[in-house]
């Protein structure tokens, strides 16, 4: 544990003094690797996901193979929507697809209270296969989506371009909202403690469509839920707050709470980090798209935000969203080479 605990990850979450900037990647292990789509051509991403033994062995090898400072369990967001009643599905080209859609307070009264240690032990039992697996000074991060990511999927069924059916809902029926996201919040909070204690060294919060919004209405229908999660969890391990599409109410996602705010590719580093405080680690922010460039273009950009963040303590490097299908595996390890070198780690992984 002391080694997990004095990792350059986890100390760069508390906002330590680091030797050198630690790096890891939204969806590290993925489409761009030759093994794992090897693997998706046998086995469909959800049974990938509730197989307790390929999801470790998943996770472990994208750590192994980049060798970046943190491992994140390979999972999805909306595998806590079964257990609360809807039915997912997994499209080949259209992404995940729920049934039996949440449209009115009735809807929403029918979705029962869960227990993360009964009907998501396979993600559990994947964190702790994965923990054991991981070199004693690797953490690994387990992960939820935010209520508004996960309340929005479950009203439109699916990802949205104008978020229509979430609106209605949210401004037509104040109570069901309420409700509604009262309920996400405490099952995202039971299953995201859950996974601290299956052994996870920290957690990720994923709020990937909040972005829809105006700040006025992230203030008003989003951040109590979020505050919520956060506050429940307690200070057990570093909370990961990211979003994307939030420059616009960055100082509101701060005060929802989290230990890193994790930030995309549409702001610089350093104004972000001015705006939500420093007393508040950030991670970020790599334009995905940058790693399918020049190597030239790809390191000219990598500089450029360890530029922003100034040397100063609490910066994990990440991208703005995930690794892109199309990305060349090689300038995955070249950026995270390169990122270690450049802030101070010899050149250990080739």
């Amino acid at each position: 544990m002391s080694d997990l605990q004095n990792s350059v990850f986890l100390k760069a979450c508390r906002r330590e003094p680091v030797p050198y900037t630690p790096v890891w990647l939204m969806r590290q292990a993925g489409r761009y690797m030759k093994d794992y789509r090897a693997l998706r051509e046998k086995v469909p991403f959800i049974e990938l996901c509730k197989n307790k033994d390929l999801a470790a062995e998943i996770t472990v090898t994208a750590q192994r193979t980049l060798g970046v400072d943190a491992a994140i369990i390979f999972s999805d967001i909306l595998l806590i929507v079964e257990p609360m009643g809807l039915s997912l599905n997994y499209l080949k080209g259209d992404g995940p697809s729920i049934r039996k859609t949440v449209r009115s307070a009735r809807d929403v009264e029918a979705i029962p209270e869960i227990d993360p240690e009964k009907s998501l032990t396979f993600v559990l039992d994947a964190i702790r296969l994965a923990r054991r697996s991981l070199p004693p000074d690797i953490p690994l991060i387990g992960f939820a989506g935010a209520p508004f990511t996960l309340a929005s999927y479950m009203i439109e069924g699916g990802p949205s371009k104008d978020f229509e059916e979430t609106k209605k809902l949210m401004y037509a029926d104040v109570g069901a909202w309420k409700a509604f996201m009262e309920k996400i919040a405490r099952a995202t909070a039971l299953y995201l403690d859950a996974q601290i204690r299956a052994g996870a060294q920290a957690v990720q919060i994923f709020d990937s469509w909040v972005g829809c919004l105006e700040p006025f209405e992230y203030e008003e229908y989003v951040l109590p839920y979020t505050a919520q999660v956060v506050r429940e969890i307690g200070s057990k391990v570093p909370v990961i707050h990211f979003g994307t599409g939030t420059s616009a109410f960055l100082e509101l996602m701060a005060k929802a709470g989290g230990d890193v705010i994790g930030v995309d590719h549409r702001i610089r580093l350093d104004e972000a980090w001015k705006r939500i405080g420093y007393d508040k680690a950030i991670q970020g922010n790599l334009d995905p798209l940058a790693l399918c460039f020049s190597r030239e273009d790809l390191l000219g950009q990598v500089e450029m935000i360890l530029k922003y963040a100034g040397g100063r303590s609490g910066h994990i490097f990440n991208l703005g969203h995930g690794v892109l299908p199309e990305t060349p595996l090689e300038n995955v390890i070249t950026l995270v080479d390169y990122v270690h070198s450049m802030t101070g780690k010899e050149r250990l992984h080739v």
